[in-house]
């Protein structure tokens, strides 16, 4: 059986620096679980590991499509289990980093993901809903229908909403429907990280704060400058979004940090709520150690052993 180890957690909590140290302590390379760090042109608000960081270890699935590319859990998956195996035909650890629990899930649990077709009129009608009572309105309708998958994805992925909705229409099942799960498809290693709430939060606010002095707005000026718009799904990603509203003057540069700042605490939480279902993953609470070089080594300890008396 294939070998595999994780570390996931919400955003904010040091997965990109502490994956990187554990990395090198293991010999392993890096396939980022990001559903935005895929896309090029998109660094400074998604976090993206830097080009020297990407130096030190081998990281995957990071800048591989363009920022108007449909790209989907199906791709990414069928993308991660490809270089699962190869790193392991190498006798290495593939090491999967990061926060979007969707793909995760998909990889971890080979979710069989079944296409359906799509259809443009239904499409249409549901977006045009959206537009005229708005996207809680579309979501709710999505928790009466299918709560299984209205619980896995943001109340503002007006995409995925939608999608789940055509579906039901069209085949008269919840989209949950046809995503089943194969578990023990690897032996799987998880290590959770986070924080007490308060102290996470204001490692958002500082983060937020960093990043739109380190160019974020200049970064989102680019793209816009580069023709792709809010009608691209990943220019309505978190940060890009509001950064967006206020480069076209709908709101004030405080507006926009303070929505940031709010957005992203509500996203942590989401995330922490969706990994913490899962009984695989060992957290880890990054505040009880000294530096990150202890918690990276504590880290890889427990991957190693884990993975060990599995093949036992």
């Amino acid at each position: 059986m294939l070998k595999l180890a994780a570390i996931v957690g919400p955003t904010a909590v040091g997965k990109s620096h502490i994956a990187i140290q554990i990395a090198q302590m293991m010999g392993t390379e890096i396939i980022s679980c990001d559903s935005m760090q895929v896309y090029r042109g998109m660094d400074i608000g998604t976090a993206k590991v830097t080009g020297k960081e990407q130096k030190l270890v081998k990281h995957h699935l990071i800048d591989i499509v363009d920022v108007d590319s449909e790209y989907n859990v199906a791709e990414y998956q069928k993308a991660a289990q490809e270089l699962i195996r190869d790193i392991n035909q190498r006798n290495k650890i593939p090491l999967l980093v990061g926060g979007t629990g969707l793909y995760y899930q998909s990889v971890v649990d080979n979710y069989q993901l079944f296409p359906q077709e799509s259809t443009a009129a239904v499409r249409k009608k549901y977006m045009e809903e959206s537009d005229l009572k708005g996207i809680d309105f579309l979501y709710e309708k999505l928790q009466h229908i299918d709560p299984v998958y209205a619980e896995k994805i943001s109340p503002n992925d007006r995409k995925r909403i939608v999608r789940a909705l055509e579906v039901f229409e069209l085949t008269g099942k919840p989209f949950s429907h046809f995503q089943v799960k194969k578990e023990n498809t690897y032996q799987l290693a998880a290590a959770g990280l986070y924080l007490e709430r308060k102290i996470l939060y204001q490692r958002i606010e500082n983060r937020v704060e960093e990043m739109l002095g380190n160019g974020f707005i200049e970064e989102v000026e680019k793209l816009l400058d580069s023709g792709y718009n809010l009608n691209h799904k990943p220019m309505q990603a978190l940060g890009y979004k509001q950064v967006s509203s206020y480069l076209q003057g709908f709101i004030t540069r405080e507006q926009m940090a303070d929505d940031i700042k709010r957005e992203t605490r509500r996203f942590a939480k989401r995330q922490f709520t969706w990994f913490n279902r899962d009984p695989r993953i060992n957290w880890f609470d990054v505040s009880k150690f000294s530096d990150s070089e202890e918690l990276a080594a504590k880290i890889s300890e427990f991957l190693e052993g884990q993975l060990q008396g599995m093949s036992k």
